[in-house]
C-alpha cells in the first residue's frame, strides 16, 4: 500500500477538483437547458419562421467555432454557452410549432422528451457512477459523425424518406455514444473545462431530442 503523504494529497485534490467539475458542468447543463426551453417557448409564442431558426443554428454554431474555445476559460464563456443555447432553443420554436399542429403533436414531443431525458440520464449515470473510460469511442464518433454529415448534403438532393429516417437513427446513436465519451472525460480527466463540458453535453441532447421528435413522428404516420 502507497502511503507516501504527497501521492495521498495529490489523490484527495484531485478527486476534489473532480467532483467540482462535475458539480459545476451538471448545474450548469440544468440551467442552461431550463433557459433553451423558455427561449424555445418564448419563440413558439412569438410564431418565428423557419428562417429565423435557420439563422439562430447558424449564429449559434459560429459561437461555439469562433468564441467558445477563446473564452472558455474565463467568465464571459458562462454567457457564451448561454447565448448559444438560447438561439438553439429558440430556434426550435417553428419545428415545435409544426409538431403541435399535428393531430398527436403534444404526444410525440412528450415521448421525444422524455426519451431524451431517459438516454441522458441512463448513459451519463452510467458513466458517472462506473467510472470506465470510452475514450476510444473519440476516433469511431467523430467518423461517424462525418459519414452522417455527407449522407445529410446528399439526402438534400436525393430526397428520400427512408435514408432521412436511417441518418435520424444513426445521430441518436452517435450522441448517445458522445454522452458517454463526454462523461468519460469528466471523470477520468480527459476533460477539465465545465464551460465546454457543459456544451458538449447539450448538444447531444439536443441532437438526440430533435431526432426522436423526427423519428417519433414517421412511425405515427405524421411525417
Amino acid at each position: 500500500m502507497n502511503t507516501n503523504p504527497s501521492v495521498l494529497t495529490q489523490g484527495a485534490v484531485s478527486s476534489l477538483a473532480t467532483t467540482k467539475l462535475i458539480r459545476n458542468t451538471y448545474t450548469l447543463l440544468s440551467i442552461t437547458l431550463l433557459f433553451s426551453a423558455l427561449m424555445a417557448g418564448l419563440s413558439m409564442t412569438m410564431q418565428v419562421s423557419h428562417g429565423v431558426s435557420l439563422f439562430t443554428l447558424i449564429g449559434a454554431f459560429a459561437l461555439i467555432w469562433l468564441v467558445l474555445p477563446r473564452t472558455a476559460n474565463s467568465a464571459a464563456g458562462i454567457g457564451v454557452v448561454f447565448a448559444i443555447t438560447g438561439l438553439l432553443g429558440f430556434g426550435l420554436g417553428p419545428m415545435l410549432n409544426s409538431y403541435l399542429a399535428l393531430q398527436n403533436g403534444s404526444q410525440i414531443i412528450m415521448v421525444a422528451f422524455g426519451g431524451t431525458a431517459t438516454i441522458f440520464l441512463g448513459l451519463s449515470g452510467y458513466a458517472l457512477v462506473t467510472r470506465k473510460n470510452f475514450s476510444f469511442l473519440g476516433g469511431m464518433l467523430f467518423v461517424g459523425m462525418l459519414m452522417v454529415l455527407v449522407a445529410a448534403l446528399a439526402n438534400i438532393f436525393m430526397e428520400i424518406p427512408a435514408l432521412s429516417l436511417a441518418i435520424s437513427s444513426i445521430v441518436i446513436l452517435i450522441m448517445s455514444g458522445f454522452i458517454l465519451y463526454d462523461t468519460s472525460r469528466i471523470v477520468n480527466g480527459g476533460e477539465t473545462n465545465y464551460v465546454m463540458a457543459t456544451v458538449g453535453l447539450y448538444l447531444s441532447i439536443y441532437n438526440i431530442f430533435v431526432h426522436l421528435l423526427h423519428l417519433l413522428s414517421a412511425f405515427s404516420g405524421r411525417d
